[in-house]
């Protein structure tokens, strides 16, 4: 049975319609995360689910509980870090974490969650010298302190540099081993694809199509991009051209110049005959290289627009 099921939501704002048709359930356990361009409803979704925005239609359960007949005993058992999170700069971290555990009836230990969070060595320091990574991870924390089963994080990276946001992946992965779930939303490709068991795409306030990273990428296509640059010349990759189309696994291929790409079903296969070509000619390969199809590949498929943040 799903810990998290969406049917149907909908919501409006005035004239504008925020979320026109969103279902999806959530196993135990898993990291969900929803992707879509700017506007496309995924916050009001998550604000929805977790109880901040009543929908206009559609139902949400958690298990056999709702919010109409079971609000309090929900909001216990979630964990929520929205995009703005409300921290008190004047406090340290470890009393920003002291307080907010006071707000619920049980709480994980304060030194744990330090931990998780990897800011032991700075749980007396305030939040307002914090960098934006600590303040991130801090959010995630006061998130984890009532030590939730079911964790929203809302963008959590955005604005951070690599390091940072590695350091929020890591994170997430430790809430994954202590088998919470985790909703997630966010403007990272790679993101998604390293940290995801399912994606959720949405577009134009609908679901647009949900799978695991890796069977949306082969639901895409079965082909890979193999690129080819010679040293000898445009007469060179003509002739490798013109092998490479003679072979079954090749689908299409484009020139210029003396730089070749085609498309195959077998690339490995297709290397080794245009290997055995070129060696054969003395044709001298510059560079090669083989392109894996991506998430970004199957969000542009989907929805027809260029990632943007």
């Amino acid at each position: 049975m799903p810990v998290l099921e969406v049917r149907g939501l909908q919501k409006s704002f005035g004239p504008v319609t925020a979320v026109e048709d969103i279902s999806f359930s959530v196993e135990a356990g898993e990291v969900f995360t929803i992707i879509g361009p700017n506007g496309a409803g995924k916050t009001t979704t998550l604000e929805m689910i977790e109880g901040l925005v009543t929908p206009d239609g559609g139902t949400i359960g958690f298990g056999p509980l709702t919010w109409a007949k079971n609000s309090e005993q929900i909001k216990v058992t979630i964990g929520v870090q929205p995009q703005s999170s409300a921290l008190f700069d004047l406090l340290t971290v470890e009393e920003n974490l002291d307080l907010f555990a006071t707000f619920y009836p049980k709480s994980r230990p304060t030194a744990e969650v330090l931990e998780m969070i990897n800011l032991t060595d700075q749980r007396d320091k305030h939040v307002k010298k914090l960098s934006g990574g600590q303040k991130q991870r801090l959010a995630i924390g006061l998130a984890m302190i009532n030590d939730p089963t079911m964790i929203f994080l809302d963008e959590p990276t955005t604005g951070l540099d690599p390091q940072a946001r590695r350091n929020i992946w890591d994170i997430i992965l430790k809430l994954k081993e202590l088998g919470k779930t985790t909703i997630l939303t966010t403007h990272y490709m790679e993101e998604a694809e390293k940290l995801s068991d399912r994606v959720c795409i949405v577009d134009s306030s609908k679901v647009v199509t949900l799978d695991t990273p890796a069977a949306l990428i082969e639901r895409l296509t079965k082909e890979r991009e193999v690129r080819l640059a010679l040293l000898d010349g445009e007469a060179a990759a003509i002739e490798t051209e013109k092998v490479a189309q003679m072979h079954a696994s090749v689908v299409r291929t484009e020139r210029d110049g003396s730089s070749l790409k085609l498309w195959s079903t077998q690339p490995e296969d297709t290397l080794y005959e245009l290997f055995g070509f070129t060696k054969d000619k003395g044709y001298r390969v510059e560079q090669i290289s083989i392109r894996e199809m991506s998430l970004e590949d199957v969000f542009i498929a989907f929805t027809g627009k260029e990632w943007r943040d």
